[in-house]
């Protein structure tokens, strides 16, 4: 050790002390990255904080909005030039798919992580589940027995009763302003597609009694996202098993006998697979949809759906479904605009106020503070 250093001498003593001072500093740096980086993959909390930091409101709703216009030609493909006319079992099949493809996630360690048990009770999870399978199956059902003019009036009434039951379970309140601009949606909705009222007894008793599921699942998947850490995908994980039980009793009730003779071809088969991975795609970011915004914002924006496409329609392919229709949707569309807006002014406000607040909490306290916290 001697020889060695006298070899380097001081400044060769300062470039192998600076080297292994880099060493440390680039060690630490890994391991503060590969600790991040397993807290946003192997824990609820860091995995909440990446879904809100890739996945802003407009985003989710951006593609909340693209997949449900692909599912709506996917459906179209799969009933119509197909044939598959059972409702309930195409529903079963997307959230099947749905589970198989957060199974191989899982596997792939890619899957968030979930709460720890004790923070979300198993009935909260199971309600979710089983108000999930009659939301969809119902709605399927409805829309089989009822004309779209009936189905349509249904899915207005799913406002209201959000709005009312946030209201009994959270005590949470609408400002006027909200509840004018959502009266306007729902009665330009109304007006533009609403042309025929036909449906029989128990198509009209399907419809009423899929509102209030409706409602419910729509507001437990925004609720336990924004009150507990789960992640669209994780609370998937947990509450599609419930689902599927509950779409295969459904089932025999509902569908029509058939289904397992039924043509399962290539061609078939990969139409039906590729509305399933619509299905996943429309419940993921469904999910994300509601983590990020509310119940009511997600029922807007499928109004929204129905209004662009009926003005699409018009413009892009000269259809024409009459002035009063035209004229309802440009309504429902201004009222949306209304909404939108005083959402995004709220949310403008609250950020500004969680910003200043820590500012006002972090400041330093004064000398004579400390001093006489010293001498107390």
């Amino acid at each position: 050790m001697g020889v060695l250093d006298s070899l380097l001498g001081r400044d060769g003593k300062k470039f192998m002390k600076r080297k292994d001072s880099d060493a440390g500093e680039q060690g630490r740096a890994l391991e503060e990255l590969r600790s991040a980086m397993y807290n946003d993959l192997h824990t609820s909390e860091g995995a909440k904080r990446q879904q809100q930091r890739n996945c802003s409101p407009s985003v989710a709703l951006t593609f909340n909005f693209m997949v449900a216009v692909g599912i709506i030609m996917a459906n179209k493909l799969v009933m119509g030039r197909v044939g598959f006319n059972f409702p309930v079992a195409l529903s079963l099949i997307h959230y099947a798919t749905a589970w198989l493809l957060m199974a191989i996630l899982k596997g792939l360690a890619m899957l968030p992580a979930s709460p720890p048990s004790k923070s979300t009770p198993f009935s909260s999870l199971f309600a979710l589940g089983v108000v999930m399978s009659f939301s969809t199956g119902l709605a399927n059902i409805s829309l089989n027995h009822n004309s779209v003019g009936f189905y349509q009036m249904a899915k207005i009434a799913v406002t209201p009763t959000i709005v009312l039951a946030e209201f009994i379970l959270f005590r949470k309140k609408v400002s006027i302003q909200k509840v004018l601009a959502l009266t306007v949606v729902s009665i330009g909705v109304a007006v533009a597609t609403v042309t025929d009222l036909q449906f029989n007894i128990f198509g009209a008793c399907v419809a009423l009694a899929w509102i209030v599921p409706s409602a419910i699942n729509k507001i437990l998947w925004s609720n336990l996202q924004q009150t507990r850490n789960w992640t669209a995908l994780a609370l998937m994980w947990k509450t599609t098993p419930v689902t599927i039980f509950f779409l295969l009793a459904l089932m025999p009730l509902l569908d029509p006998a058939g289904v397992l003779l039924f043509n399962w071809n290539f061609n078939n088969t990969s139409a039906i697979f590729t509305s399933a991975l619509f299905g996943f795609l429309l419940q993921w970011s469904g999910a994300l949809a509601l983590g990020a915004t509310s119940a009511t914002t997600h029922v807007v924006l499928g109004q929204f759906k129905t209004c662009v496409i009926l003005l699409g329609g018009y413009l892009l392919f000269n259809s024409d479904p009459g002035t009063v229709s035209l004229c309802g949707a440009i309504a429902a569309l201004c009222g949306m605009s209304v909404y939108t807006y005083l959402n995004l002014n709220r949310s403008h406000e609250s950020t500004t106020l969680s910003k200043q607040l820590p500012r006002q909490n972090s400041l330093p306290p004064r000398p004579k503070e400390i001093i006489n916290r010293v001498e107390v």
